[in-house]
């Protein structure tokens, strides 16, 4: 493991105690000076709670977090690229070192346009490790220098899923307690739409 200090304005004690013991220490990967930076791919379409809180809570441990919104072409989405990068922007616009980007091609060339070297996924249950597992190998038999890091959504959001949620709005019910407000708002704008 390397490790190296977080700079000064988001420095903080993250190591935790038992009995005036340290338990654990959260150290930081990096190969120099460079900002730390990790790539959360996905297609958010739309954007949930979970997501949100996988950014919110990666955005303490990185430099720079970049919210990388793929176009797809093996699933028809139910919002365009363009309208889900706006929601996300939106939605993610008051989180310091957050940025949200579309892309289309393999992540591992997004992730080297923006000299990252730390792909960030979430993982909701048991059932999704074995494909993110494969996918990790992939990217990393690909560009040896990427490194997957897994992350689970806090438990208040672990059942969420985009396509739960857009079920959901299909069939008329409430989707506000899985989605912030303006992604519910143009949830049902779509769906009356047609």
């Amino acid at each position: 493991m390397w490790s190296r200090p977080l700079p000064s304005k988001r420095r903080k004690d993250l190591s935790s105690t038992v009995r005036g013991k340290p338990e654990c220490l959260i150290l930081h990967f990096s190969k120099g000076p460079e900002l730390l930076k990790a790539v959360y791919p996905g297609t958010f379409d739309p954007i949930t709670r979970g997501h949100e809180d996988i950014v919110r809570r990666a955005s303490r441990l990185f430099d720079e977090v970049i919210v990388a919104i793929a176009e797809n072409r093996n699933k028809t989405p139910f919002f365009s690229l363009a309208e889900r990068v706006d929601m996300a922007r939106a939605v993610l616009k008051d989180m310091p070192g957050v940025r949200v980007e579309g892309f289309t091609g393999l992540l591992i060339d997004f992730a080297s346009e923006h000299q990252a070297h730390i792909v960030l996924r979430g993982l909701r249950a048991v059932s999704d490790f074995e494909y993110e597992f494969q996918l990790a190998g992939m990217n990393r038999n690909l560009r040896p220098d990427i490194e997957t890091i897994f992350m689970t959504p806090s438990d208040q959001y672990m059942f969420i899923s985009s396509s739960m949620v857009r079920e959901i709005a299909r069939l008329g019910g409430d989707v506000s307690p899985f989605v912030h407000p303006l992604v519910a708002n143009k949830l049902s704008a779509k769906i009356s739409v047609g």
